[in-house]
């Protein structure tokens, strides 16, 4: 049974109480998207929930960047967009419906998110590890000292969530 979402917290921009404190944020689109002229993403681009080809050429695939919350119930997630070649594309979408696709290595990818509050997160390296049948995939980004990755190893504190919902809450990011 999944633990119940945080209660809601006073914020410290607006003085008000939230009656839920976000645990999941996340980008409709990976970045490249938003570079297309509106008028002609219908013609280029191919966008769902989860997938997302430009000009079948792109890639791109929604996962799940999760950083531990070290004093809370459940971890905080990013919704974000990693890009994959064409040929892991092919393959974790031949295996999204198949218990096998679980037994996959992950794939090397992008990450094509600009997430706010960090340093350019844009282009960072990833794997992007497929799961259960109808669970998007974890990206988990590669050891380095830029903030988002030292997070996703280190984890984060509840405050550190107030200040994350904090800020997009209120369109501070």
């Amino acid at each position: 049974m999944p633990n119940p979402p945080p209660t809601g917290f006073y914020c410290s921009k607006c003085g008000e109480f939230h009656p839920e404190l976000p645990m999941d944020f996340g980008a409709d689109a990976p970045d490249p998207f938003y570079g297309i002229p509106e008028e002609e993403r219908d013609a280029r681009c191919y966008l769902t929930p989860d997938i997302c080809v430009i000009d079948e050429k792109e890639f791109y695939v929604r996962g799940c960047l999760e950083i531990p919350v070290v004093d809370g119930p459940d971890s905080f997630v990013w919704g974000v967009w990693t890009s994959l070649s064409m040929q892991s594309f092919k393959r974790m979408f031949e295996l999204c419906e198949s218990p096998e696709g679980e037994n996959e290595p992950p794939y090397f990818g992008w990450l094509c998110t600009s997430l706010p509050l960090y340093p350019t997160t844009l282009h960072l390296k990833s794997q992007v590890h497929t799961r259960s049948v109808g669970q998007r995939p974890f990206v988990e980004l590669e050891l380095t000292d830029h903030p988002l990755a030292v997070e996703q190893r280190s984890g984060i504190t509840m405050d550190r969530v107030r200040e994350i919902a904090t800020a997009l809450l209120h369109g501070d990011s």
